[in-house]
């Protein structure tokens, strides 16, 4: 093997970089825009230049300044090297797709910007990656280290910076530090250098915004919050007029739904009249509602609706701090509308009981987070008791749904007290997702949070447990080991208690997997089901089956693929068995294979 080549370790590190380049399958699911990616065969091509002596750019060859030692010096001969075979428990890392942005003609007055494909501009891209990961915790240092970043005045460093910073914000399945690092190293940035950093990073959005059509929907998750939090910075100043097209496409399309969505985020870091302040009257239309309580027995025309007198008397009572056996007592009245049905579950699960209750208690504790939490822990006895049947879970859902409807971030932190405080399961809050009451709002943000947020919230409970489990067995086995030879009575009950507390935990561990498992048939199942529905409609009609609506749907499914890969790995025999059969559609059984490629 030849050792002369200085191209040949970066070369292979290259490699390193697009692991799997053959598997063009897991490619596609790993890329933030649809299009064509560099190869393995231009990376060899550059490698190849950095051996011609009429090479230079601004990099650094110490091969070069020690040519004269490394040809005195003792030659060795690598020994041939076999790669070890593939085993089933073989663990391989993520892919990871090149990102580009920039190119020469993006800033034609300063340096000359390295091409796509040059080794010049791996080697850099990967100088400013090694930066971030060695200083994003000090993110004043990081700044500062970025912007003296040696031979700056031959390269378009700014671009550069720019390009790093959102390759890592943009990496799937996930970035390598937490997304609001990027943000504030961002806005360090513009600060060190305002004559010309935020004039790049302005750009750069406005790239971002055109290329809307193609980015991955996780992708464009994150540069909603990035970009909301950025604004929130700069007194949320910027150009709106330059994206007036957005108000003549279709609301579904990408860049309407982005300029919703940013102002929605915008909104929760500021309020509301301020948002109607800052955008032109023109985009009204994409501002997001006044977040205001709907309750629907407070005007005139609810004197004849079901429950109202019911209400009034609730509205009275939680006024004057009544106990839950008197919100049980006046809650005792109220028809059951399924009273009719034959089984006994219609008998305990009463809707307008739920609707009542719940609709009067958040409305009178609108006021703020703080107001509802405490409503919740109050009447949590109430809650619970209504709420005992899979059927009432989701209804109370349905309920504060309706009441908060124009405040999405009221429903995102009610749900997550709900669950916190097991009034619902995970499992409700999933089928209450993907019910038709959410079919207007299935795809915006703030559900997806919801549902990313719940399946955390099942994994960390489970890992709790197991975590629980293992120190409870390293303590029995410490025990075991520090016992004498003498029969010590006292320890043997001590090893009783512990082996006694060990069987309910691993009790404890079944079940919570058993819910965990589950929890993720529900998602699926729910996914293939609205997705065969859309594909059978189009063809029914006729019409294209790739609309805004399946795009976002299936890059949902890809998103819950990706970014709970390692809990999933553990289910994808039943997941195979039960939902992703051979007689799936194959536009949905393609995101299953997919999946399956990025451990094959």
């Amino acid at each position: 093997m030849c050792l002369r080549c200085a191209g040949i370790g970066t070369c292979m590190h290259f490699y390193h970089l697009c692991p799997g380049l053959e598997r063009s399958c897991t490619k596609r699911k790993m890329q933030r825009w649809t299009e064509s990616l560099p190869t393995l065969k231009a990376i060899l091509k550059d490698a190849r230049r950095l051996m011609c002596p009429c090479y230079k750019y601004g990099l650094q060859r110490n091969r070069i300044h020690k040519k004269s030692i490394l040809c005195e010096a003792l030659q060795h001969n690598l020994p041939p090297f076999t790669p070890p075979p593939h085993t089933e428990d073989s663990v391989y890392p993520m892919p990871r797709v090149i990102f580009r942005m920039f190119d020469y003609t993006d800033d034609p007055e300063g340096p000359v910007m390295p091409g796509s494909h040059s080794v010049e501009r791996f080697v850099i891209e990967e100088n400013l990656h090694c930066i971030v990961k060695s200083h994003w915790k000090e993110r004043k240092t990081c700044a500062a280290q970025l912007v003296s970043y040696p031979g700056k005045n031959k390269i378009p460093l700014n671009y550069h910076i720019v390009e790093v910073i959102f390759a890592e914000l943009f990496q799937l399945p996930a970035p390598p530090h937490i997304d609001v690092m990027y943000t504030t190293l961002l806005i360090e940035l513009c600060k060190l250098q305002p004559g010309s950093l935020p004039q790049v990073l302005a750009q750069a959005t406005e790239m971002l915004y055109m290329r809307l059509d193609t980015m991955n929907t996780t992708c464009v998750d994150r540069f909603i919050n990035w970009f909301s939090h950025h604004l929130s910075n700069f007194q949320f100043r910027w150009s709106w007029e330059d994206w007036s097209d957005c108000l003549t496409q279709d609301p579904e399309s990408p860049k309407p739904k982005f300029v919703r969505e940013v102002l929605e985020k915008c909104m929760r870091l500021s309020y509301h009249q301020r948002i109607l302040d800052i955008v032109p009257p023109t985009f009204s239309a994409l501002c997001p509602a006044n977040p205001t309580c709907i309750y629907k027995y407070g005007d005139e025309s609810s004197n004849s609706l079901p429950g109202h007198s019911v209400a009034l008397c609730l509205a009275v009572a939680f006024k004057s701090k009544a106990t839950n056996d008197e919100i049980f007592s006046i809650l005792k009245d109220v028809p059951n509308p399924n009273q009719d049905d034959d089984d006994d579950e219609g008998f305990s699960f009463n809707p307008l009981k739920i609707e009542v209750f719940v609709q009067t208690l958040l409305h009178l504790a609108a006021k703020s987070f703080s107001h509802s939490f405490s409503a919740l822990a109050k009447f949590h006895e109430v809650f619970k008791t209504l709420a005992e049947s899979d059927e009432g879970k989701l209804h109370v859902l349905r309920v504060m749904f309706e009441v908060w409807r124009n405040h999405p971030q009221m429903i995102a932190v009610l749900v997550d007290k709900m669950i916190r405080t097991q009034i619902v399961d995970c499992a409700a809050v999933a089928n209450w997702i993907f019910s038709s009451e959410l079919s207007r709002d299935f795809t915006r943000l703030f559900v997806w949070e919801i549902l990313h947020s719940t399946i955390r919230k099942m994994n960390k409970h489970v890992l709790k447990i197991q975590k629980e489990l293992e120190e409870a067995k390293e303590k029995l086995a410490r025990q075991h080991k520090r016992r004498s030879d003498d029969d010590d009575r006292s320890s043997d009950r001590k090893d009783g208690a512990l082996e006694e507390q060990i069987e309910r935990l691993q009790e404890k561990v079944e079940s919570a997997q058993s819910e965990q498992k589950n929890l993720f048939l529900v998602i699926f199942q729910r996914f293939i089901m609205i997705l065969t529905e859309h594909l059978v409609r189009c063809e029914t009609d006729g019409t294209s089956v790739l609309t805004p609506w399946y795009k976002n749907c299936i890059e949902r499914l890809q998103q819950i693929f990706l970014q709970h890969h390692q809990i999933i790995q553990q289910y994808m025999v039943t997941l195979e068995n039960l939902l992703f059969t051979a007689e799936l559609d194959p536009h949905i059984l393609a995101v299953f294979q997919q999946f399956c490629a990025l451990q094959a």
